[in-house]
Parts: structure tokens; C-alpha cells; sequence
């Protein structure tokens, strides 16, 4: 029931920011062009609770750099890829997935068919 609840506050605030508007996010990402920055304060908000959390764990700074290797580089550099090409990331796909709209379901399954994958490639 937890998890419902803040999955609802979740929606609400992907909704209440903008998230959900492709438009919006590549306004985000057009830095050299008509540059929209209200989503840099979501993204912001989401940095500063992360590491509130991380730090509530009592867990130091170094602790990141042993995250961070080549594995998340290339995921990070398709993940950005792919929200510069649709707009959108899961969250707000999923999200988006009440208007029936035809891009964002192909979106959802292209990423679950990249999900698929991913764990395929990581057995072998």
C-alpha cells in the first residue's frame, strides 16, 4: 500500500512539473536553443532528496566514485540519448500511458523490449 501511495505522489508531481510534456523536457534539453529551465528545479529536488537518503545511511562520499563505472556511463549516455530523441523517461511514460497516445506506447515497449535484452546480454 506504501508503494501505491507514493507512486500516486510520484504521478501527481511528474503531472504538477511538466515531466509528462515532451515538449517541455526537450525545451529542457535545447540548451542552445529556447531554453526552458523550470525542469532544472525538479531535477534539483530529486538530487537533493537522493542524497538526503544516501547520507541518512550513514554512507560516505567515496562510497559514489566505487559506483560508477563503465557500465553506468554507457547506460547513463542511452538513457540520455533516448529521453533527447522521445522526451520522455519511463516514470512519466508510464504515466503518460492513460492518454493512449501512439508514441508514448511505443516508447513503453521499446523499453521493455530494451529491458528484455539488457537482461539477456547481462546472462551471457
Amino acid at each position: 500500500m506504501i508503494a501505491f501511495i507514493a507512486g500516486v505522489f510520484f504521478s501527481i508531481g511528474l503531472v504538477l512539473s511538466g515531466m509528462i510534456n515532451p515538449e517541455k523536457v526537450l525545451g529542457f534539453l535545447d540548451v542552445l536553443g529556447r531554453w526552458d529551465a523550470s525542469l532544472a528545479f525538479v531535477m534539483g529536488g530529486a538530487v537533493i532528496v537522493n542524497l538526503v537518503w544516501h547520507f541518512s545511511k550513514k554512507a560516505d562520499i567515496s562510497s559514489f566514485s566505487q559506483l560508477i563505472d563503465k557500465k553506468l556511463i554507457i547506460g547513463s549516455a542511452l538513457f540520455g540519448i533516448g529521453w533527447g530523441l522521445a522526451g520522455m523517461c519511463p516514470g512519466p511514460a508510464i504515466v503518460n500511458i492513460v492518454k493512449l497516445d501512439p508514441s508514448v506506447i511505443i516508447f513503453i515497449i521499446s523499453m521493455f523490449v530494451g529491458m528484455f535484452l539488457q537482461k539477456k546480454l547481462r546472462k551471457s
